[in-house]
């Protein structure tokens, strides 16, 4: 992966799924509200892309959103 996990172990599993599938994760600036970004397999602007939060309201709904998004990307064929 190459790049620090995450501290929660329902996001961190969310994100392994998605690499399984193609996604590629970037780490976001210091500056930045989020965690990390989850870009697919898609390299234009049209591509696919989630935000990581680092401290999210409720980690597990946020690991499933982060898998839903990933399973309805229509870019997976590519």
């Amino acid at each position: 992966m190459g790049v620090n996990k995450h501290p929660n172990k329902h996001i961190e599993a969310a994100i392994e799924y998605a690499e399984s599938k193609g996604w590629r994760l970037t780490k976001t600036g210091k500056s930045s509200h989020a965690w990390g970004r989850l870009l697919c397999r898609c390299k234009s602007r049209q591509g696919c892309q989630i935000s990581i939060w680092s401290t999210p309201g409720n980690s597990e709904n946020h690991a499933k959103q982060i898998r839903r998004a990933v399973d309805k990307c229509e870019h997976e064929d590519l």
